[in-house]
């Protein structure tokens, strides 16, 4: 391995909606229902693409406006639902450069809000080489993101391995030849890549 790849969200930055709409409904089971129905993966993938929260927003408020206040919480409380740092990768990037490796960043998120948590996190700041689906208009799995990065700073996949969350993801990356692997926490990533 030549290079190692972050995904951002849940791999080094802790993001947690589901925090703030349990507080909001006062049941987690009810912010978990919220998430995958009404502001849900596809809905949170056009604004990672690129589109305005805004719009979104307001378009969702009107399908569903019995959820409208709810839905505007995903504007106005989006700073906590970013939470902290993922304990131990800010270790694990150390390590990994101390030994000669290259770190790159490959990450589903709006530049609307990008920009913010990255001056707020050190842990972002210490990635200079990444690509932003929402500066891209493409958002992981989709193979062109990848590329995006692969093409940018001229890597190869097969030097390549990249860490995220999500099994979607991963499986894309293997697909073109990387090495992905589903991340769960530092000390487990540690010990597969031996570090």
């Amino acid at each position: 391995m030549k290079n190692v790849i972050f995904d951002f969200g849940n791999v080094l930055v802790q993001w947690h909606p589901e925090k703030v709409y349990a507080e909001h409904f006062g049941d987690e089971a009810r912010a978990w229902w919220f998430l995958r129905h009404v502001c849900d993966a596809a809905w949170r993938n056009r604004i990672d693409a690129g589109e305005s929260t805004a719009a979104c927003i307001e378009e969702l408020k009107a399908q569903q406006p019995e959820y409208a206040e709810a839905i505007e919480l995903y504007r106005s409380r989006w700073r906590e639902m970013l939470t902290d740092e993922v304990p131990g990768m800010r270790e694990v990037i150390n390590d990994l450069r101390n030994r000669g490796h290259e770190i790159y960043g490959l990450t589903n998120w709006s530049m609307e809000t990008f920009p913010a948590a990255r001056e707020r996190f050190g842990i972002l700041q210490m990635i200079d080489r990444y690509v932003v689906s929402g500066a891209e208009g493409l958002v992981k799995p989709d193979a062109r993101l990848f590329r995006v990065l692969l093409d940018r700073y001229h890597l190869q996949a097969e030097e390549c391995v990249f860490v995220d969350d999500n099994p979607d993801n991963v499986a894309a990356a293997n697909a073109l030849g990387m090495e992905g692997i589903v991340f769960t926490g530092a000390d487990s990533l540690r010990k597969y890549l031996g570090i």
